[in-house]
């Protein structure tokens, strides 16, 4: 009887959870909707409740060094205590709203590297060892944040990786405790003023900050910054090209850079005549839609973003696992 109540507080013959997801891709403000099938063991179990919860991977500064951490930033509790019979079954349809500001994980279904997204249930059991299971989840780019994305890629910027980082930035109203660095190695007629570009989105359902960090580092200077706001209803009418060339030229001559003008990277390489539309400072580095079909959005520009990508890992290869199928830092 002993080994018996020994097992069962180890799980040995407890209930299992599974999550099954009907939108595993979504976008930001979007719902992310499944059910939770929850199957009871060998003996009667109470089950102090059953939640859900957004995860992903954050880089955390502290002091000189760097690590990442697993945070959980949406969270919803499905049910409180209940008993749940031997062998019975039940299952719990679910809907999860995702912030606006979540982070992009993949861009027309290629995920993007240095990026995971998982959606972990918890299934809290009394006086026993809790279940968990771990589902990957793609949050793929707003039309707005698209055509920027692609924007760069069209004026010779080259993707190189994505990653959270943990802190405010500067002026910008956020609701994460987090955001978004997505890093470009800088276009030709850049890599003279630059080591990198870094693009952050801070969306909400009226627009999104678009803050560009130019990493300056081994060219003379201290690293730059530009926020620019821009309106979702500017999606599929703006010359993105033009638009960001200004925003970089401004912003490098501002801090100091000389050396390229506007007819090398203005409006006469990069105006509405040859690209149409298109598509479409951090505090904590100390500088103070639902589903859609991906074969209706696919874009010129896309090509040359993804040509620069390395598919990311998946949820499951990124955080570790206990043997429930459940996660730890």
């Amino acid at each position: 009887m002993v080994f018996k109540r020994m097992l069962s507080a180890l799980g040995v013959g407890g209930p299992s959870v599974d999550t099954v997801l009907s939108t595993p891709v979504v976008r930001p403000g979007g719902i992310l909707a499944g059910q939770v099938h929850i199957r009871g063991g060998e003996r009667d179990t109470l089950i102090e409740y059953v939640s859900i919860g957004l995860v992903t991977r954050v880089e955390v500064e502290h002091g000189d060094s760097e690590y990442g951490s697993t945070v959980e930033f949406q969270h919803v509790r499905l049910t409180g205590a209940f008993t749940l019979a031997a062998g019975a079954t039940q299952t719990l349809p679910f809907q999860l709203e995702i912030p606006w500001e979540a982070p992009v994980t993949a861009f027309y279904g290629t995920p993007l590297r240095g990026m995971t997204m998982g959606v972990h249930t918890e299934l809290s059991v009394a006086n026993a060892v809790d279940k968990t299971d771990l589902d990957a989840v793609a949050i793929e780019p707003l039309p707005l944040q698209a055509e920027i994305m692609e924007a760069f890629t069209r004026m010779g910027f080259q993707f190189a990786r994505a990653d959270l980082e943990r802190g405010r930035i500067h002026g910008v109203h956020q609701t994460l405790p987090f955001y978004q660095e997505i890093e470009f190695y800088p276009a030709p007629a850049y890599s003279g003023r630059m080591r990198q570009l870094e693009l952050t989105f801070v969306t909400s359902p009226h627009g999104m900050d678009v803050v560009l960090e130019f990493d300056k580092r081994g060219f003379g200077s201290h690293d730059s910054f530009s926020r620019h706001h821009v309106s979702h209803a500017d999606a599929g009418r703006t010359d993105w090209t033009a638009v960001i060339d200004g925003w970089i030229r401004q912003a490098l001559e501002r801090h100091g850079s000389h050396g390229y003008g506007h007819q090398q990277y203005g409006h006469q390489q990069y105006g509405h005549q040859q690209y149409g539309h298109g598509y479409g400072h951090h505090g904590g580095h100390g500088h103070g839609g639902d589903g859609y079909g991906m074969g209706t959005v696919v874009a010129a520009g896309a090509a040359g973003f993804l040509g620069g990508m390395v598919a990311g890992e998946i949820a499951e290869e990124v955080f570790d696992f206990d043997d429930d199928g459940g996660f730890f830092e």
